[in-house]
């Protein structure tokens, strides 16, 4: 049975089941193809970022050899939140030290949150999927039974067909899974990669401006 055919003979939950795995699977890979690109790119400046700033001779020319190498902003706005408030604000008050480990803290997560977009997405359709895949395998199932069941006559060769064909179901939630749960993980250890750099190079910066100012 052709897929058209399958579409076409297929009720209501068939035809929601088919819609709503197609869509996971689509956006799925939007995502995928999209954070490869990204998270690949973010990895290779932050470490060309990070070595840029360490060869400067002071801050204004390490914040400028930072930009020309930081296309997706994950080192600067470390950088920028370094200047800290001036003012009788909250933000402003305490000491330099405490200022600074909350303004590179805030940064970095801002950066990472951003990292891990897609994420939820990609967990949703790989616990889903499969899920929604068996209720159309189920549902197309007891379909070809009841069928069957009218016509009067059950046998093996009119049960395995329909079965068959209503297995699809199952096989295509697995098909949308597979691939979100590979790529969840994959992305999972990439930003955890750049997180760690970022740590790191925030506790390095963080020394380096309470040694000049202590």
């Amino acid at each position: 049975m052709s897929l058209l055919t399958f579409w076409l003979q297929g009720d209501f939950v068939i035809r929601f089941v088919a819609v709503a795995l197609l869509a996971l699977s689509v956006s799925s890979w939007v995502v995928i193809l999209l954070k490869i690109n990204l998270l690949r790119r973010v990895q290779a400046d932050v470490m060309q970022s990070t070595a840029a700033f360490w060869q400067a001779s002071h801050y204004e020319e390490a914040h400028a050899r930072v930009a020309q190498f930081d296309r997706d902003r994950s080192v600067l706005p470390m950088l920028d939140a370094t200047l800290l408030p001036v003012g009788g604000t909250l933000a402003a008050s305490g000491v330099r030290e405490h200022q600074l480990t909350r303004v590179l803290r805030d940064s970095m997560q801002m950066t990472l949150n951003r990292l891990q977009w897609g994420q939820l997405l990609l967990a949703t359709a790989g616990a889903i999927s499969p899920f929604v895949g068996l209720l159309g395998t189920v549902w197309g199932i007891f379909n070809a039974l009841g069928g069957m069941a009218e016509a009067g006559q059950i046998t093996l060769d009119r049960v395995a067909g329909p079965v068959g064909e209503a297995l699809v179901m199952t096989a295509a939630g697995l098909a949308v899974a597979i691939p979100a749960v590979m790529a969840y993980n994959i992305f999972g250890r990439m930003v955890s990669q750049v997180e760690v750099v970022l740590e790191g190079f925030a506790q390095d910066l963080l020394h380096l401006l309470t040694g000049q100012h202590s």
